[in-house]
């Protein structure tokens, strides 16, 4: 079962913050709901370093960031 991040409506560093907390779980692999370009840029840098793989789907104005070590 995936662990689900709904970080929509926050600014950052929030959901960088968030996000990361969920990859020191490690429970994989985590769906993260964001709905900013710069939200999705700032996790996506972070998870990229952490190691994770990612696979972004932008739904009408949201994204989408599914995350796999």
């Amino acid at each position: 079962m995936s662990k689900v991040v709904d970080v929509r409506g926050l600014s950052c560093p929030q959901p960088v913050i968030l996000v990361q907390n969920a990859i020191d779980e490690g429970q994989f692999p985590i769906e993260v709901w964001l709905d900013s370009v710069t939200s999705r840029e700032n996790v996506r840098r972070m998870a990229t370093r952490s190691g994770c793989s990612i696979e972004i789907t932008e739904k009408d104005d949201e994204f989408l960031m599914v995350l796999k070590k």
